[in-house]
């Protein structure tokens, strides 16, 4: 059976069939999901179930691992647990996931992307939404356009670990202040796969935007950020057990849904590529 996509949404997002993520792929299997991946943004397969190890061999077939800053490293010992990065959530509204992000931004060279499975869902709730940071760029106007194409965010790793701290997490953030120190990413970046401009900035990482006064970042960068949250730029997928989301970090921001109270379990590996942005 041919891999195959159908569309969600007018501007991102596509559901896969035909393939099976038990088995290992063919390279011109991953070529076409790959190929899929660059024109949609977000992936979804459904009834896929896997096994950790299953999970871990897919996406390596993409890229190389990246393991996130804050995630805690156990070090067990066991190269399959301590890649595959666990969600297990009941309460979580102001974790970080509640705002519009791409991964990891505060990095010279954030990952590539993603892959999320469903593993334990609560009854009802806990969607997670994509949007396309395309669209995003191409709905501002021609004068904001302009301005935004000149601009720099200043990325900071402090945002999100002082959240995670709140909510209990053993972080240490004097220490990932050190290793992550603040870094500077265009507003506008051109994907370097796509070559289609992109809007690059997102309230959990950006601090401010350099050389504005206090009153223009006030002005400027809540707008700014907040252009991802139009709808028609979203796709909402409704997660079943054996589903799995693949996306381009470069290309949408995502948003995790804070309205479930029952546990939530996810399992995520995400991956570099050879080809991020060059600034």
């Amino acid at each position: 059976m041919a891999i195959e996509f159908s569309r969600a949404t007018a501007r991102v997002g596509a559901y896969v069939t035909g393939a099976d993520l038990r088995k290992e792929l063919s390279a011109e299997e991953v070529g076409t999901i790959y190929a899929g991946l660059l024109e949609h943004g977000v992936l979804f397969f459904r009834d896929q179930h896997i096994t950790d190890e299953e999970h871990l061999r897919f996406a390596l077939r993409f890229g190389t691992l990246s393991i996130p800053p804050m995630k805690i490293r156990k070090n067990t010992g066991d190269p399959v647990a301590d890649a595959v990065h666990v969600l297990d959530q009941t309460s979580p509204k102001g974790e970080g996931g509640d705002n519009w992000h791409a991964d990891n931004t505060f990095m010279p060279d954030p990952p590539l992307g993603s892959i999320l499975r469903a593993v334990v869902l609560p009854p009802v709730g806990g969607d997670t939404l994509w949007a396309s940071a395309y669209s995003a760029y191409e709905a501002l106007s021609p004068p904001l356009r302009a301005l935004a194409e000149n601009l720099v965010g200043v990325h900071d790793i402090t945002p999100g670990v002082t959240k995670a701290k709140a909510k209990g997490h053993p972080l240490d953030l004097e220490s990932l202040q050190r290793e992550w120190p603040p870094i500077e990413h265009p507003v506008v970046r051109v994907h370097p796969e796509t070559g289609r401009r992109l809007l690059y900035v997102n309230r959990s990482s950006v601090t401010r935007l350099k050389g504005l006064t206090e009153w223009e970042n006030e002005a400027l960068l809540p707008l700014l950020c907040d252009q991802i949250r139009h709808p028609e730029f979203q796709v909402r997928l409704k997660w079943e057990p054996g589903t799995i989301a693949f996306w381009d970090n470069r290309a949408v921001q995502h948003y995790a849904v804070p309205d479930y109270t029952e546990r939530r379990e996810m399992h995520r590996v995400t991956v570099d590529f050879p080809k991020g942005f060059a600034d």
